[in-house]
């Protein structure tokens, strides 16, 4: 399992301190994001913050992120082609895109039209930049984008599988009822669970999303034993959202407690 730390786990730490935490970690890499309460990179110059993280052996596997892409217009275009430019600069090696989640825009020919129209204009984009975009799944009801296969067949269609990936989240593929899984076109795997045992999985929400142990409910170990042997090979990277898990005292220890037990528990399985 190739580890990875995604911004949005420890949001409270400076970027200089979220990298040393991904190193001490073994992380092969990290996710930096522009939507929690600081700066992208701490205003540091992009391509400043790219080798700041490559001086400490990190890849910057992603940058995030683009809200709504699906909800195609002139605003949306200049926000994909900023964020293409910042990943350029800082040798990131993707960006990620996240479909409509307000419960608009969610009927079949609306829902399949809508994203059909955004990656088609978004591929020349990458095409010109030698990019890759992570597309994000939202498992909730509310999304404009709940399936995987959706999504695989509209890049299918497009001749899109050399520019468009799609994100396998643990926490969105248990709301969305499961399915198949692609190994062949995922980017990057994000990883949390969920403990609370009153929860139903209707109600389950990101504030709900910690760290995993063995009360975990999203079956975070089945479904990354599966990618795993069905040949994915790409990061696994830890994305909690509750304020539990950015409030813990020692971080460090917590995250690697976790990944240590996922580990733990694919070689059990796989023995």
């Amino acid at each position: 399992m190739k580890r990875a730390l995604n911004h949005m786990t420890v949001p409270g730490l400076g970027y200089d301190a979220f990298l040393d935490l991904a190193g001490s970690l073994g992380c092969m890499g990290v996710e930096v994001r522009n939507d929690i309460a600081r700066p992208l990179f701490d205003g540091l110059p992009a391509d400043e913050a790219g080798k700041m993280a490559r001086a400490k052996g990190l890849r910057l596997v992603g940058l995030s992120q683009v809200y709504p892409f699906n909800a195609w217009s002139d605003a949306i275009a200049a926000a994909v082609s900023k964020l293409i430019a910042t990943a350029k600069a800082a040798g990131a090696e993707t960006i990620s895109l996240i479909p409509r989640n307000d419960g608009t825009g969610t009927g079949n020919g609306e829902r399949h039209a809508n994203l059909r129209i955004a990656l088609k204009e978004i591929r020349p984009l990458l095409d010109e930049a030698g990019m890759v975009a992570l597309v994000e799944p939202l498992g909730f009801l509310r999304s404009s984008l709940r399936s995987k296969e959706e999504l695989v067949e509209t890049i299918e269609a497009l001749g899109g599988r050399d520019r468009f990936k799609l994100v396998h989240d643990t926490f969105h593929h248990t709301l969305a009822g499961g399915g198949p899984i692609f190994p062949e076109y995922t980017g990057i795997v994000h990883i949390s669970g969920v403990v609370d045992p009153k929860l139903s999985v209707e109600q389950m929400e990101d504030a709900h999303r910690v760290l995993v142990d063995e009360n975990d409910r999203l079956g975070n170990v089945a479904q990354l034993r599966a990618l795993l042997e069905a040949g994915y090979d790409g990061p696994v990277s830890y994305e909690c959202f509750s304020p539990e898990t950015h409030a813990l005292s020692d971080p460090e220890a917590e995250i690697r407690r976790s990944f240590d037990f996922i580990s733990s528990q694919l070689a059990r399985q796989t023995v």
